[in-house]
């Protein structure tokens, strides 16, 4: 094996171990939270405790188990009580980084959300959740991206490496147009371009932060640039934008200085395009 195949294979295996360093799980430690017989979250069993001292947000525990909100039985009531809990979540300062944003309480993105709740709230629940995530691609002869990184202020990740653009999905909209609006706000990427972009399947996660779970299937896109493409923020959510190369790009990714959720989109794209063999 050549140095430079050596260096790859450990790079890359580098990354994976961090990846799952970065990524512990333990079942036992929480509940499936489920509507309607729905399987909608992991619920951390310390999180189910400080929901039973808040009336009948969950039912009783059956077979490693809770329902949400098991008096309810239609979706504006359970909006109405998802709505006051996520205030009275954040008030006790469970949750932190209130985004005025709405997702679904959903098994699935196709299907008909049982209910919606303020994003802030969704990872103390464990709930499922879906995220567009974007390589950008620069065209050229020499292989480059442009990535991005977390504002220092991100109630998330602050001030880490992250894709060029990176959003979640919130109710009612779908990948697609999620990641062209993300495009237009954190890299001034135009809807014309960015409805270009091409998509490459995609990717669970499923992880104990601080925070709760991080539940949550990312739709990786790769959108290719022109050379002369300088990104540009317009929402304050990009601390700056970096040129960069495949090297480079690994060990930013092997120091563990991105996001989770962008090194397994990041390194998909590399290992994908065989850019992940590329050396200085």
């Amino acid at each position: 094996m050549s140095e430079s195949a050596f260096r790859d294979t450990n790079v890359v295996s580098h990354i994976r171990a961090g990846i799952a360093a970065r990524s512990p799980f333990d079942p036992a430690a929480h509940l499936r939270l489920m509507v309607v017989d729905a399987h909608v979250g992991w619920l951390p069993r310390r999180h189910a405790e400080i929901l039973t001292g808040m009336g009948d947000v969950i039912g009783p525990e059956e077979q490693g188990a809770v329902a949400l909100l098991p008096g309810c039985i239609d979706a504006a009531s359970r909006n109405a009580v998802l709505a006051a809990l996520a205030r009275k979540l954040a008030d006790a300062g469970h949750v932190r980084g209130w985004r005025n944003e709405l997702f679904a309480v959903t098994p699935a993105l196709d299907a008909k959300p049982f209910a919606v709740i303020e994003r802030a709230a969704a990872r103390f629940l464990g709930l499922l959740t879906f995220a567009s995530h974007m390589n950008g691609i620069v065209e050229g002869a020499t292989p480059a991206l442009w990535i991005s990184r977390r504002s220092p202020s991100k109630s998330v990740d602050p001030g880490m490496w992250d894709n060029l653009v990176a959003g979640g999905v919130p109710a009612g909209s779908d990948p697609l147009e999620t990641l062209v609006r993300e495009c237009d706000e954190e890299s001034g990427i135009p809807p014309a371009l960015a409805s270009l972009a091409e998509a490459h399947g995609v990717i669970d996660v499923l992880r104990e932060i601080p925070e709760g779970v991080q539940w949550e299937r990312v739709y990786a896109y790769d959108l290719l640039l022109p050379a002369d493409f300088v990104p540009h923020n317009r929402d304050g959510e990009v601390a700056e934008h970096r040129h960069i190369g495949p090297a480079a790009l690994l060990d930013i990714m092997a120091a563990r200085a991105m996001t989770v959720d962008a090194t397994l989109v990041t390194l998909d794209a590399l290992c994908r395009r065989g850019w992940a063999a590329i050396q200085p």
